[in-house]
């Protein structure tokens, strides 16, 4: 079964962005991006976490703010 190809192309950060997680108030570093069919595009963060630990963690976009 065929299937149409449907790219928006929009993310909302840009790679080597800086973002802030909404919930903690973290900045990070944008580093990779995804895009999915059925839920919300996912960006690879660098960041240090508030306990000290240097981390790499995939976020949903609505979980993310600009700085």
């Amino acid at each position: 079964m065929p299937t149409e190809e449907i790219t928006s192309g929009k993310f909302a950060f840009g790679l080597d962005q800086s973002v802030a997680i909404t919930a903690s108030g973290e900045c990070a570093r944008v580093i990779g991006r995804a895009e999915h069919l059925n839920s919300e595009n996912s960006y690879l963060l660098r960041y240090c976490a508030a306990d000290g630990r240097a981390t790499e963690s995939w976020w949903g976009e609505s979980a993310l703010c600009a700085t």
